[in-house]
């Protein structure tokens, strides 16, 4: 089992996902990792092999600053524990955490030509390295194609460079639950994450798209 979260809105991001990392480790896990977007679209990330209370202090005093991040705790099934492994995943303009197994990375490796491409060992960047080579601008469509060519099971939470602020989300089988705060709003792997900051919370629908954005969330299906 894994644990992911995501927040966009009002507040520094960073500090609320790691205090919502730390509710998910009753999960078990064995690396963490944040991804925080500033407002101009920069993405960093900071992840390592270990405890949230590690990854709090590789944050700290680092200055990550946005309003808008997504982070995750892993379970290793496809590659060991270590660093590179842990999530989020960046390839091109596309930042990933994933829930889930997806069956047939391999054969994804060699048809997109990524051998050689690959910073980890996961099934999980080899998604994110098809939805970078759909992405041509449109995250609808990138992320429709994406899902369509993906054998097994996600839970996807999304950035992309060029749309800051916003946090996509996608699921097959795995669960996302995403919430209105006060303050933005939150998506996240379990509801017990989201009870301190909203009542008001739905269960993404399977093969749809959700959109977290400060003001509010819309929804897609996979015809738009």
């Amino acid at each position: 089992m894994c644990g992911i979260i995501g927040y966009t809105g009002r507040k520094e991001a960073e500090e609320i996902m790691l205090d919502a990392l730390e509710v998910l480790e009753y999960r078990g896990y064995d690396s963490a990792g944040i991804a925080v977007c500033g407002p101009d679209g920069s993405v960093r990330i900071r992840k390592c092999a270990g405890r949230v209370k590690d990854l709090r202090s590789l944050c700290e005093g680092d200055g990550v600053k946005g309003a808008c991040g997504i982070g995750h705790t892993r379970w290793a099934t496809h590659g060991g524990v270590s660093d590179g492994n842990a999530h989020p995943h960046k390839f091109g303009k596309v930042t990933v955490i994933h829930n889930g197994i997806i069956e047939n990375y391999k054969s994804l490796i060699g048809k997109y030509g990524l051998e050689g491409e690959l910073q980890s060992q996961t099934d999980s960047e080899v998604a994110a390295a098809v939805l970078s080579h759909f992405y041509n601008g449109d995250p609808y469509a990138a992320i429709r194609k994406t899902v369509l060519k993906l054998k097994g099971t996600f839970a996807f939470g999304i950035l992309f460079d060029d749309i800051p602020g916003t946090i996509f989300a996608v699921r097959n089988v795995s669960p996302i639950v995403i919430a209105k705060t006060g303050e933005g709003s939150m998506m996240a792997s379990d509801v017990t994450v989201l009870g301190q900051y909203s009542k008001d919370y739905f269960v993404l629908p399977e093969f749809h798209v959700g959109v977290l954005k400060a003001d509010g969330t819309e929804l897609y299906d996979m015809a738009g």
